[in-house]
């Protein structure tokens, strides 16, 4: 599985694990919890939808909705989320002058909540309609 570390070596500038691991909506980690996959993947596809397109923010959703799909056998729709969100990690990433942009991945335990880093109300995660998550 790829590295989750979004501060190693190829990380954007300012781009820190617990400011993007607190994107993932803290209801979606515990739907997760739960086995509410349908849930899971409504709270994460708002979540990113609610990101600008082409940002770091809505690279990282796309690549956990991607993972989310492919751990309830929607393999096709999951591997298409990866692609999308890999490319645009390695663009970012690579922008920065790294060559290892490919190893910034976040995965399956950024919806644990014991290891959540934050997956609270507050923050750019916020998601307008859900509760815990909006204004």
């Amino acid at each position: 599985m790829a590295h989750p570390d979004l501060t190693g070596p190829g990380a954007p500038e300012g781009a820190d694990l617990s400011s993007l691991r607190a994107l993932v909506p803290r209801a979606a980690a515990q739907a997760f919890a739960d086995g509410d996959d349908r849930l899971t993947a409504t709270l994460l596809q708002r979540a990113r939808d609610a990101c600008e397109p082409g940002t770091l923010a809505w690279a990282v959703l796309e690549r956990l909705l991607g993972l989310a799909f492919i751990h309830v056998q929607r393999e096709v729709e999951g591997t298409f989320a990866l692609e999308r969100a890999d490319a645009l990690l390695d663009e970012l990433c690579g922008a920065q002058g790294s060559s290892q942009g490919s190893q910034v991945r976040p995965d399956l335990e950024w919806l644990d909540l014991d290891e959540s880093g934050g997956n609270g109300a507050e923050g750019a995660g916020a998601v307008p309609g859900v509760p815990g998550r909006g204004t």
